[in-house]
């Protein structure tokens, strides 16, 4: 049997599978340039865990208080090595992106303080943490004010509105690298240096803080190599390979690291406490596996922008630009584009590939969301996933895949549906 029969019976037409050979075919270069890139991140989290003499005695287990735990406290030094920071916290107590972000900026903003957005409005749960939508526990609630500057219409910092922004209360600085569920470029680690530096050209006191999610081994450098004071995350995407079944990281200066320690368990106690519960392996082999992973999902994401663009179709990234995250934004137009397009994903799945996505309502988000993954990790968007609000341009987010193949696989069965509600050209 071979491989087009086989996805005839998991419901590919040959059709879908030929456009997508023809597209495939004109990408060989680029996508040896993101092997070369995986090759290089792979040897730099080979050479930490080495420096840091990883050892099969620091999988071990801890429990209660987790004191003494030395797996735990070498898995934060080969991030920090990684990171090339000062410290770093690393921690299966963090549920999710949103809580490493809350973490971060609770524990470097007090009363009085003001942070600033200049990348425009952060990502929809964020704006609750923030309290740009009024939340219990807002750091608004807590006397933080909040300011931002927009981008320019083009995409690009608009430095006269940042400077004009950053005052004595300014405190905090908060860059999205990501574009979230906006019609935005995402930030390379080279724009992210030059924001940076030109804010602290303004004021050379402040803290820059980046949301590095989705962008982890995109690149050879991190937004921390380009002058970042913080650079925070989730293990349930690039850094956690797949493996990770919770958590985040904040890697940076040791004094904001320390903040987020001592806010994330509480003070006088900080890094000290924290149990790992078994789940050193699976932190330590997602990390090693992570620039492979991220390289398959790179490599996704300019597959679905080639498909879809030369069919007709909005793409944020285009097909010929740069990468500096794993997300794949595709404007399909209409609510239907978008249960189609989730629809095939979620077909592609390994778990729960029977269930039909619908858009319902999620904590964090003003809008219905729909969101297809049918993943090992609950949530996880390392794993093939695909995401929106549903709200004009209809904008489907699609992101991961754990290997070439399966995202491949699941951009295919995305313009089998299309094409199934007659919303994909295949002519």
């Amino acid at each position: 049997m071979d491989l087009l029969h086989l996805y005839e019976t998991m419901g590919l037409s040959a059709a879908v599978y030929r456009r997508g050979e023809e597209i495939l075919s004109e990408l060989e270069d680029r996508f040896r340039g993101i092997d070369r890139r995986a090759e290089y991140n792979q040897a730099k989290v080979l050479s930490a865990m080495q420096q840091s003499r990883i050892g099969a005695n620091h999988f071990a287990a801890t429990t209660g208080y987790g004191y003494d735990d030395d797996g735990r406290e070498r898995l934060e030094q080969v991030y920090a090595r990684v990171f090339h920071t000062e410290a770093a916290l690393v921690r299966p107590q963090i549920t999710c992106g949103t809580h490493a972000l809350a973490t971060a900026l609770s524990a470097n903003l007090l009363p009085g303080d003001e942070l600033l957005s200049p990348v425009g409005l952060p990502y929809d749960t964020l704006q609750e943490v923030i309290g740009i939508r009024p939340s219990p526990c807002s750091l608004a609630e807590y006397g933080v004010s909040y300011r931002q500057a927009d981008l320019k219409p083009d995409g690009s910092f608009d430095y006269d509105a940042v400077r004009a922004a950053i005052n004595e209360k300014t405190k905090l600085v908060t860059i999205q690298r990501s574009k979230g569920y906006a019609a935005r470029p995402s930030f390379s680690v080279a724009q992210i240096g030059e924001l940076i530096a030109f804010c602290k050209s303004v004021k050379p006191d402040v803290i820059c803080m980046v949301d590095n999610c989705y962008g982890e081994f995109v690149d050879i450098v991190e937004p921390s190599d380009a002058g970042a004071d913080m650079v925070v995350g989730s293990l349930i995407k690039n850094p956690g390979g797949g493996l990770a079944p919770t958590g985040g990281y904040i890697c940076g200066t040791q004094e904001c690291v320390s903040r987020c320690a001592y806010r994330l368990s509480a003070p006088g106690l900080g890094q000290e406490v924290g149990a790992n519960m078994g789940l050193l392996p699976a932190l330590y082999q997602g990390f090693f596996l992570a620039p492979a992973v991220t390289a398959s999902a790179l490599k996704g994401a300019i597959f679905a922008a080639n498909l879809y663009e030369k069919a007709g179709f909005r793409c944020i990234p285009d097909s010929r630009e740069p990468r500096s995250d794993i997300i794949q934004a595709v404007e399909l137009g209409s609510e239907a584009g978008m249960l189609a397009f989730c629809k095939g994903i979620q077909a592609a799945a390994p778990v729960d590939s029977f269930a039909a996505p619908i858009p319902g309502d999620m904590p964090g988000y003003d809008s219905q969301v729909i969101m297809a993954a049918g993943a090992f990790v609950q949530g996880s968007s390392i794993e093939l996933s695909a995401d929106g609000p549903i709200r004009p341009p209809y904008a489907v987010y699609f992101q991961g895949g754990l290997t070439w193949q399966h995202a491949k696989f699941g951009i295919l069965m995305s313009v089998q549906k299309m094409a199934e509600a007659g919303l994909f050209p295949l002519s």
